[in-house]
């Protein structure tokens, strides 16, 4: 749906799906996001109120007991008391509700049993944006696992629907695309700074426009960065600053309370806002299908190539379970043995 509305913007998550903002009428430095999309049947409302500079919400509507929309509800409920307790992320809240209000105007009086063919119908009319598609049967998969918690429903329509997207995520960086994005974005930038940070900490997009020097400590004459991941789940991160990190954070001015600012040299107010000025400067770079996590991919492969065990990633990237940093290091070690073995076999007389 192609709207043009006075302040109103979308910007796209990583999954594929589109969030929207909106600027207050008369500020044009506050921006105020928007529970729903174009396709919500109380977007114009959220739209009017966020142009006044009201944070809007979703109001409850009457609904028709034991509906989608009524088990909706029940379920936003939950995840307020969630966010509230530090349970769970606001970000992960707005992202399920952004997911089922794209299904309420055309599911929201059915039965709340959802049918498996339903859940593989919606799958499939998504599957022109394989991310969205999987994950919006990931936030059905959510809503029905607490539903069933909570015997309201029988079954969890969700299992045994299988993923559409079989790709490996971001991109890995180049050597390459790094040297690129280096000669567009020469040291003093900002966007520099970005990259090095990200390539020198393999830190991820939420935590890297909050990092600044409150982070750092000295021990034994070595400088440290020091950060607990947003992510649920990470461990603390604790690294030493190696020379090109430190050079380029020396030679940035202004500095303020984080590392990374915007162009009005104040930090950026959320991920989402770094994100997109971070995507705007890779374009610029000429560089295609590239994002800052493919970075944090990348530094994952380079430490395995120096001879890092997936141990050594972990503690880097922050991973709570070795086979997530596993990924980084079995094609290397594999790569590696090979070569010790053929080597076995230069001197064979043939």
């Amino acid at each position: 749906m192609k709207l043009n509305l006075p302040g109103l913007t979308r910007y796209k998550l990583k999954d594929g799906s589109w969030a929207y903002r909106v600027r207050e009428q008369g500020n044009t430095s506050r921006r105020v996001t928007l529970p729903c999309g174009p396709d919500h049947p109380q977007f114009h409302r959220c739209y009017t109120e966020a142009r006044r500079g009201v944070s809007p919400r979703l109001e409850e509507v009457d609904t028709i007991t034991h509906s989608f929309a009524w088990l909706v509800q029940r379920y936003e409920k939950h995840m307020n008391q969630q966010v509230s307790a530090r349970i769970m992320n606001p970000a992960t809240k707005q992202q399920r509700l952004a997911f089922y209000g794209r299904l309420l105007p055309k599911y929201g009086e059915n039965a709340m049993e959802m049918p498996r063919r339903i859940v593989v119908r919606i799958r499939d009319e998504l599957s022109a944006t394989p991310g969205a598609a999987d994950n919006m049967v990931k936030a059905l998969s959510a809503l029905y696992r607490w539903a069933l918690e909570q015997e309201l429903v029988s079954s969890n329509p969700t299992v045994g629907v299988s993923r559409i997207n079989k790709g490996t995520g971001a991109i890995p960086w180049s050597i390459q695309d790094l040297h690129q994005f280096r000669e567009r974005h020469p040291k003093g930038t900002m966007a520099h700074l970005a990259l090095t940070l990200f390539t020198f900490t393999a830190c991820r997009i939420g935590d890297a426009y909050r990092l600044g020097r409150g982070n750092e400590r000295q021990e034994d004459g070595i400088s440290w960065l020091s950060w607990q991941p947003e992510k649920k789940g990470s461990k603390p991160v604790d690294i030493p600053m190696l020379p090109p990190l430190l050079e380029a954070i020396s030679s940035q001015t202004p500095a303020g309370p984080t590392y990374l600012l915007n162009g009005h040299g104040k930090p950026f107010a959320s991920k989402n806002a770094f994100g997109n000025w971070f995507r705007d400067r890779v374009i610029e770079a000429g560089l295609q299908e590239r994002s800052a996590h493919g970075i944090r991919k990348a530094a994952g492969e380079l430490l395995a190539l120096e001879g890092a065990t997936q141990y050594h990633i972990m503690a880097v990237h922050g991973h709570g379970q070795a086979r997530t940093s596993e990924v980084y290091t079995s094609g290397v070690n594999r790569r590696r043995l090979a070569s010790e073995a053929m080597a076995r076999l230069s001197g064979m007389s043939w």
